[in-house]
């Protein structure tokens, strides 16, 4: 399933605080966004709702707090904001709770980096060679 555009920025700058670049590839570097766009019509279908009702609520939440766009915020303005919803404390109305929404944000973002590069995530290995895991 693609998301809508909008959305998918949303995602791809929320990945990426979650798993940033460093010395290694970040999360939309290393497939992440790719990985979780197979998901979303395979093991994530039944989520897709959520998912795409939380991506819009972290962006109506960063226009609301910031008066801008989730993928404009500086590093420090995502990471707070993604604190502020790991912990439930939001300002506009959610129709997935804030706190459920960060799990899955999360959890689907460590799957698709830590993933079989087959699935599309972990591009390149990337990630095993962080950890020093060897594909024999």
């Amino acid at each position: 399933m693609k998301l809508p555009e909008e959305l998918e920025r949303t995602l791809r700058a929320a990945i990426d605080r979650i798993i940033p670049a460093d010395e290694y590839p970040g999360a939309s570097q290393s497939g992440v966004g790719e990985y979780l766009a197979r998901q979303f019509d395979k093991d994530l279908q039944p989520l897709v709702k959520d998912y795409c009702a939380g991506l819009a609520a972290l962006e109506a939440e960063s226009v609301t707090r910031f008066e801008r766009s989730f993928d404009s915020l500086t590093d420090e303005e995502k990471d707070s904001l993604l604190t502020q919803i790991e912990a439930g404390k939001v300002a506009t109305t959610w129709t997935v709770p804030p706190q459920t929404f960060f799990k899955l944000l999360t959890n689907t973002t460590q799957e698709g980096f830590y993933s079989e590069p087959e699935q599309g995530g972990n591009r390149d290995a990337v990630s095993w060679v962080m950890i020093g895991f060897e594909n024999n």
